[in-house]
C-alpha cells in the first residue's frame, strides 16, 4: 500500500502561482505513472497533467504553458507548479500514482481557490 498526501493548496489571486506537492509514504521503484487531477464543483474529475515512467508529460489544453508537473525521487514527492492562475483553475486537486494496470493510488486532495 501507498499513501499519498497533497499539500500546497490555498487561496491566491488570479495571475498568481502555487506549487502543489504530493508525497508518497514509501519509495516506489520501477514502473510508475504519476498524475494530477482536479474536480471543480458540479463538474467531473479531469486530468490536469501526467508524468509517465519514461519521463514523458501530458497536459490538459487548459493548463498548457502554465502548469508543470515534476518529481523528486529522493523525496518520494511529485509537484505541480501552477502559474498564471485563473478563476477556472479553482478545484480540488488530487494526485495519482499508478504502479501497474489497475493499481492506482490516490491522495485525498487539496483545495485550490483562485480569487479575481
Amino acid at each position: 500500500q501507498v499513501q499519498l498526501v497533497e499539500s500546497g493548496g490555498g487561496l491566491v489571486q488570479a495571475g498568481g502561482s502555487l506549487r502543489l506537492s504530493c508525497t508518497a509514504s514509501r519509495l516506489i521503484v520501477g514502473f510508475v505513472d504519476r498524475g494530477w487531477y482536479r474536480q471543480a464543483p458540479g463538474k467531473p474529475r479531469e486530468m490536469v497533467a501526467t508524468l509517465r515512467s519514461d519521463g514523458s508529460t501530458n497536459y490538459a489544453d487548459s493548463v498548457k504553458g502554465r502548469f508543470t508537473i515534476s518529481r523528486d525521487n529522493a523525496k518520494n514527492t511529485m509537484y505541480l507548479q501552477m502559474n498564471s492562475l485563473k478563476r477556472e483553475d479553482t478545484a480540488v486537486y488530487t494526485c495519482n500514482i499508478r504502479t501497474g494496470p489497475g493499481t492506482d493510488y490516490w491522495g485525498r486532495g487539496t483545495q485550490v481557490t483562485i480569487a479575481s
